[in-house]
């Protein structure tokens, strides 16, 4: 039997990990990477990879990063085909790239829900098909971490943002973890879903300049909003042996404003 420490440990194990450069998945990416694993990192800009990748060896973390753009179909078989060729497997597949798009719904841009709808729900489909075919199901094992959002949970009050492609996009990520640990449960593969509150970041500055810190603060009963650590145990129980009996679960890491709202 193992002990607590091995369960959690990730030494021989490979991670890509989209929208790695920066924020959550960066985040992830580190506690992965401080437990052993050897990551890959994708996003669209090869500057900010770069400074990702020197951030995580200066860490003592085994990294390297992929240039692409996931809202492109035609992106994800090369990065697959690369990632494969630098890891020689994947054992974990972190979906964390994303977009998102503010306008009234009434008036809600075609393209900008195309755009939304591309990169955080059908990409997420094609890169965990391409992943699970080319190592996942041969190998009859894998871990595929997706990142939700609590947006995905609920949806806007008349003051809050006015995000119908991003919130609509997370509920569908919610309900692809469902299904796809439904039908590949018998391939060894879990897949789980974290659903993050509100964590300071490019994508939410905007939020947090217009609504204020101190209001996001307390409307969490922890009166707090997400730091820099807060998604890395989450992750790495989805990652390890320690979750290997938690498949098609979303866990609200949000301070506990899914819980009162």
């Amino acid at each position: 039997m193992r002990t607590t420490q091995q369960l959690f440990d990730l030494a021989g194990k490979t991670a890509l990990v989209t929208g790695g450069s920066r924020g959550l998945g960066l985040q992830i990416a580190e506690a992965l990477g401080e437990q052993g694993a050897k990551i890959v990192l994708s996003s669209r800009k090869q500057s900010d990879l770069d400074e990702a990748v020197a951030h995580l060896k200066s860490r003592g973390i085994e990294a390297s990063a992929i240039a692409a753009d996931l809202s492109k179909q035609e992106a994800v078989a090369p990065l697959v085909e690369e990632a494969m060729r630098r890891l020689g497997h994947i054992d974990i597949l972190v979906n964390n790239a994303g977009a998102t798009w503010g306008a009234p719904a009434e008036d809600y841009p075609v393209e900008a829900w195309d755009k939304v709808m591309n990169l955080n729900i059908r990409s997420i489909f094609l890169l965990s098909q391409a992943v699970a075919k080319a190592s996942m199901i041969p190998r009859g094992y894998g871990r595929i971490v997706n990142v939700a959002s609590i947006a995905g949970l609920s949806g806007n009050g008349p003051e809050s943002m006015q995000t119908i492609a991003y919130n609509t996009s997370k509920g569908a990520v919610v309900n692809f973890t469902r299904t796809l640990a439904g039908e590949w449960g018998r391939h060894g593969i879990t897949v789980n879903a974290l659903a993050p509150g509100f964590f300071p970041s490019k994508m939410t500055r905007g939020t947090l300049e217009a609504v204020g810190e101190e209001k996001l603060k307390r409307r969490a009963p922890l009166q707090r909003i997400g730091d820099d650590e807060d998604l890395k145990g989450a992750a790495l129980l989805f990652a390890s042996d320690a979750g290997k009996h938690i498949t098609g679960q979303i866990l609200a890491v949000d301070g506990g404003v899914s819980a009162v709202h």
